[in-house]
């Protein structure tokens, strides 16, 4: 909001200061990010700014850490890149294994966190619903209490049922600390929801699976598209239980910059983070669209 004309000396004064004080928490909050972008492209195996870096000379810049995420793990990093190599690469490197990994296991656990998260909030937003504060909390509770014991108790559980070092409780671990996204997402979106119009769907013979797929679903699919988003990110950056109940060959993009930062120091972890940086902004770009679409859909006016 603009500065109003007939603002006193004491009101430019603190309208100035406010907005310094927001710039300098922005900057607080975003620095760490800014550095590591930079450093992901040194041409030294440092984890500092070297003085070409500083001097802004070409030479100091390299693209050698990123193509290390391509050639590290593989049979024959220094051979032609023709289809053969390509092909080691997706057999052999570590990191291409990672990342293969995360989206899987993402992949599924969005899908499990969504469904059952959906219904949940459908089933919370219900005003004749009992118990609604008191289901919601536990619902909610993997987003709230320390992942570090939601890891113990999954590893303990697991390896009781058998099912540690498995990709199917690998997924539902995810799944579970994902699904309270959804069902806060999907929740605060059916709040605006209009119940009349599933009354007129009733009254013109619909039935329950009609209503919902015809009336319900797409006025609430950004809300349930954002909340499969923060799922997805939640699975894609979760390192503590993939450590706890994932075995040794189920590495993960976190877990494998984990093992980075144990065994062998290197700034190709610094690429990846930059990459997963980009990734993140771009999904958040996507929340912010669909958050627009479901204001535009329900009749309010984006402030």
């Amino acid at each position: 909001m603009a500065l109003p004309v007939y603002a006193d000396p004491l009101e430019r004064i603190w309208y100035y200061t406010y907005r310094v004080i927001c710039a300098l928490i922005f900057i607080f909050l975003i620095a760490p990010i800014l550095i590591i972008m930079p450093l992901s492209f040194n041409v030294e195996p440092y984890f500092t700014f070297t003085s070409e870096m500083l001097a802004f000379d070409p030479a100091g810049y390299s693209m050698r850490w990123y193509d290390n995420l391509l050639t590290f793990g593989t049979a024959a990093p220094d051979a032609v890149r023709d289809s053969s190599w390509w092909a080691d690469v997706w057999a052999n490197a570590k990191w291409v294994q990672a990342a293969k990994n995360s989206i899987i296991v993402g992949f599924f656990a969005t899908i499990v966190a969504t469904v059952l998260g959906t219904i949940a909030a459908m089933g919370l937003s219900r005003p004749e619903m009992p118990y609604r504060k008191l289901i919601m909390a536990i619902l909610i509770s993997p987003m709230i209490v320390p992942i570090i014991i939601t890891a113990t108790g999954l590893f303990f559980f697991y390896s009781k049922i058998g099912l540690s070092g498995s990709y199917f409780g690998l997924v539902l671990a995810h799944a579970t600390l994902g699904i309270p996204f959804v069902i806060i997402t999907v929740t605060a979106t059916m709040m605006g929801f209009d119940r009349s119009l599933i009354r007129a769907a009733q009254n013109l013979g619909a039935g329950p699976v009609t209503t919902f797929f015809k009336v319900q679903l797409p006025l609430i699919t950004p809300g349930v598209v954002s909340g499969a988003l923060f799922a997805f990110v939640t699975s894609f950056d979760e390192v503590v239980v993939v450590l706890f109940i994932g075995s040794h060959e189920q590495q993960t993009i976190p877990r494998q910059m984990w093992n980075g930062i144990r065994e062998q120091i290197s700034p190709s972890i610094l690429a990846v983070a930059t990459i997963l940086v980009i990734f993140s902004v771009c999904l958040l770009a996507v929340v912010e669209l669909l958050r627009r679409r479901s204001e535009r859909m329900r009749g309010v006016t984006p402030g």
